[in-house]
C-alpha cells in the first residue's frame, strides 16, 4: 500500500502547487479510516519540499516517486521510494527516509542516540539502523529482489535540517560501519546526496521498475515458532525495525556491561499482540549467547516453553525455564533473564507440584536471580486470576531492588496482516480499551468472517490446513469441561454444539496442539493458544460473556464457563474472559473466522462491521 505515487515531474508539480500534503491526507484518511495528526501533516509539508528540491536540482525527470509505502505484514511506512535505472541500465530502487532532526546527543546505550522528537528528548535508534531495518524487511518479503534480471535497492537517511558540528555524535566512530552501508546525509550534503541518487537513477525509465515493484509477489509471513531454532543458533531470520531496534540495543548494551554496573538493570518492553515481543526476546537471547553471556528465557506458559524446548533441541532446551524455576536461585546467579509474556507472572511460585518455596513473591524471585531482567508484557493479556503480572508491578519491583529502569513501547504491528486498525477495533468492541476504531472497515487487510454454524467454521479451517498444512487452528472459549483421554488414547468430544462435536486438545500432551498435525483435529483453549500464531484462526465465541445491547455493555456469565480457576474470583471474571477472546482474536496472521453461540453478541459484532451496515 502507498499513499502517493507519480512520476517525478508530477511530484514536482504537486509540490509546487502545495498539493502533496493534502493528497497524502486524503489517501491516509480514506485508507486508514482515521484523521491524520497535525504533526504528520507538518512533517509532510516541510520534508517533501526538500525532496522536491532534490529531485528537481538533479534533473531526475523520468523517475517514479512513491511516498508513505507501507511495509508488507507491518503497519510501518517508508517515507519515500524512488525508481529508475542507472547509466548501465541496471534497475534500481532507492529507499529514502526523511528526518526533521536538528540536534543529536550521545546516548549511553550503544546503537542509540538522543534527539528531540514527539515533543521531547527521546532515546531512539541511529537513523542508519532504522533504514537498515526497512531495507532488510523489503528484501525479506518482496520477490522482486530475488528475480532476474536483478533489481538493486540502496537505502539512506536524509536529515535535511541537520547541521554537522565538530566531533558530531551522528558520525562518530561507533557508527561508521552502519553508515558505510546505509549513509545519512545532512543539509550540508545536498550535492553529495544528489550524486548518490544520480549514480543510481540518472537514466530514468522509472515506470518500468515501478511496475515490477508494485506487481512483485509478497512472500509468506514468518512465524516465530518455525524459526526459533535458527534464531537461537544465531542465524538471521527476523530483521528488527523502529522501536524494536531501540529495545534490542538497550538489552544488548546492559547485558554486555552487567559485570561493571553497580545497579541491576530492568528493561520493560510493552506491546500488544503481534508487535514482536517474543521475536526481540529470542533475537536478543541469540546475540547474548554468541557473546558468552549467561542468559535464560522464562515464561509462565507450559505450552510455549515446552514447544520451544522441543524446537531448539536437547542441548539448548535447558535455557528455557518457567517463572517458577527460580525459587532456589541465588542473587545475581545469572547475567540476563528474559521474561517473555510477563503478564503471566503469578503471585508466588508455590503450587501443588512446587514443593520448594522461597517465601517471596514470584516477581522478587525473578528480580533476585539476574543482574539484568527483561520483561516483555501486554497488560491486556491476563486471562486467569492467579496471573498478576503488570507494568505497575514490575516498576514497583524495579524500584524496590534499586534497579535502573528502561521502558519501551512497541507499536509496529506484524500480525493480523499488519493492521493496527483491526487490533484497535478488537479492543474497542470488547471494551478492553477505548480506541478510535469503532467500525471495521470494508477494505480491512485482516480478513474477518462470521459463520452461521460451527460446522461451516470447522470446514473452512480444515480447508486452510489442506491448502497449507498446520496453517490454521480452531479455538473456543472455555465453555465445556476438558476430559482426560479415553483408556485407548482417543479423545472425548467435549465441545458439543447441536450436531457439531469435537475434542479439546489432548490433556496430557496439550503443548503439542499448536505445532503437531494432530492439533488440526482438536479445539484449543486460550492457555495453549497464547503465545502462538497461525495464518488463520477459527474461534467458537462462547456464551461465557454476552453483549447486553440494552445497557451497551458486556456481561459475564460464569454459569456458562467450565473454567473453575477463572470462576473463583467473580469480580475479575468479566475482564479475564474479555482478555481471553482478545487473545484468541489476535492469533491470526491473515484471517480470523468466528462462530457466535449467542446471537445477540453476533448482532453486536455485525453492527461494528461496515460490510453489514452498508447494504
Amino acid at each position: 500500500m502507498r499513499l502517493y505515487s507519480g512520476t517525478s515531474l508530477q511530484f514536482i508539480q504537486d509540490a509546487l502547487n502545495n498539493q502533496i500534503a493534502d493528497k497524502l491526507k486524503t489517501a491516509f484518511e480514506d485508507y486508514y479510516g482515521r484523521r491524520v495528526s497535525p504533526g504528520e501533516m507538518t512533517s509532510w509539508t516541510n520534508s517533501l519540499q526538500f525532496l522536491k528540491n532534490l529531485i528537481e536540482s538533479n534533473s531526475l525527470n523520468d523517475n517514479m516517486v512513491v511516498l508513505e509505502y507501507e511495509l508488507p505484514y507491518a503497519n510501518q511506512r517508508i517515507d519515500c521510494l524512488l525508481f529508475g535505472k542507472d547509466a548501465e541500465k541496471n534497475e534500481q530502487v532507492v529507499l529514502l527516509e526523511l528526518k526533521q532532526w536538528s540536534k543529536v546527543d550521545d546516548c549511553e546505550i550503544e546503537g542509540n542516540v538522543i534527539t528531540f522528537v514527539g515533543g521531547a528528548n527521546r532515546m531512539v535508534s541511529h537513523p542508519s539502523f532504522q533504514v537498515a531495518g526497512y531495507h532488510a524487511h523489503l528484501k525479506d518479503f518482496l520477490e522482486i529482489f530475488e528475480e532476474k534480471p536483478p533489481v538493486s535497492i540502496s537505502s539512506c537517511a536524509y536529515l535535511h535540517n541537520y547541521a554537522v558540528k565538530e566531533n558530531d555524535v551522528l558520525f562518530s566512530t561507533k557508527f561508521q560501519s552502519i553508515l558505510k552501508e546505509f549513509p545519512a546525509f545532512t543539509k550540508n550534503d545536498f550535492q553529495k546526496l544528489g550524486d548518490y541518487l544520480k549514480t543510481r537513477l540518472s537514466r530514468g525509465e522509472g515506470m518500468d521498475v515501478f511496475n515490477r515493484f508494485v506487481n512483485s509477489r509478497i512472500r509468506p509471513s514468518k512465524k516465530l515458532i518455525e524459526h526459533a531454532h535458527h534464531m537461537i543458533q544465531g542465524q538471521s531470520v527476523f530483521h528488527l525495525i523502529d522501536e524494536q531496534i531501540e529495545a534490542n540495543n538497550t538489552i544488548i548494551d546492559r547485558a554486555k556491561k552487567c559485570a561493571k554496573l553497580k545497579k541491576k538493570s530492568v528493561i520493560l518492553v510493552r506491546g500488544g499482540p503481534g508487535t514482536g515481543k517474543s521475536v526481540i526476546a529470542l533475537n536478543a537471547m541469540a546475540e547474548l549467547l554468541s557473546k558468552g553471556i549467561t542468559v535464560f528465557h522464562a515464561t509462565g506458559s507450559s505450552a510455549f516453553t515446552k514447544t520451544l524446548r522441543k524446537i531448539v533441541g536437547v542441548r539448548l532446551s535447558k535455557l528455557f525455564k518457567f517463572f517458577s524455576s527460580f525459587v532456589e536461585a541465588k542473587e545475581n546467579e545469572i547475567d540476563v533473564l528474559v521474561c517473555d509474556e510477563a503478564h503471566r507472572i503469578r503471585k508466588t511460585s508455590s503450587s501443588w507440584y512446587q514443593r520448594a518455596t522461597s517465601g517471596l513473591p514470584q516477581i522478587d524471585e525473578l528480580m533476585r536471580t539476574a543482574k539484568v531482567c527483561i520483561f516483555f508484557i501486554d497488560d491486556h493479556q491476563i486471562v486467569r486470576p492467579a496471573e498478576v503480572g503488570s507494568t505497575q508491578m514490575i516498576k514497583e519491583a524495579a524500584e524496590k531492588w534499586g534497579a535502573e529502569l528502561f521502558e519501551f513501547e512497541l507499536t509496529t504491528q506484524f500480525r493480523c496482516s499488519g493492521s493496527d486498525g483491526y487490533l484497535n477495533w478488537t479492543d474497542n468492541t470488547l471494551q478492553v480499551r477505548d480506541t478510535a476504531n469503532r467500525m471495521l472497515a470494508k477494505k480491512e487487510r485482516m480478513e474477518f468472517k462470521i459463520f452461521d454454524s460451527p460446522q461451516k467454521l470447522y470446514e473452512e479451517i480444515k480447508k486452510k490446513n489442506t491448502e497449507k498444512p498446520n496453517s490454521a487452528r480452531l479455538v473456543a472459549g472455555f465453555c465445556w469441561p476438558w476430559s482426560k483421554p479415553n483408556p485407548d488414547g482417543t479423545l472425548k468430544n467435549d465441545v458439543v454444539i447441536g450436531d457439531f462435536k469435537m475434542p479439546w486438545e489432548k490433556k496430557d500432551e496439550f503443548w503439542k496442539w499448536a505445532t503437531d498435525p494432530s492439533g488440526m483435529e482438536q479445539v484449543g483453549t486460550v492457555y495453549t493458544a497464547q503465545g502462538f500464531e497461525f495464518d488463520y484462526i477459527g474461534i467458537i465465541f462462547g456464551n461465557d460473556i454476552v453483549y447486553d445491547a440494552a445497557n451497551k455493555t458486556w456481561v459475564g456469565k460464569p454459569e456458562n464457563s467450565a473454567d473453575s480457576m477463572v470462576k473463583r474470583e467473580k469480580d475479575k471474571f468479566l475482564n479475564n474472559v474479555k482478555n481471553t477472546y482478545r487473545v484468541l482474536m489476535t492469533r491470526g496472521m491473515k484471517g480470523c473466522y468466528v462462530y457466535f453461540m449467542d446471537k445477540g453478541t453476533e448482532e453486536f459484532f455485525k453492527s461494528r462491521i461496515e460490510e453489514f451496515n452498508s447494504k
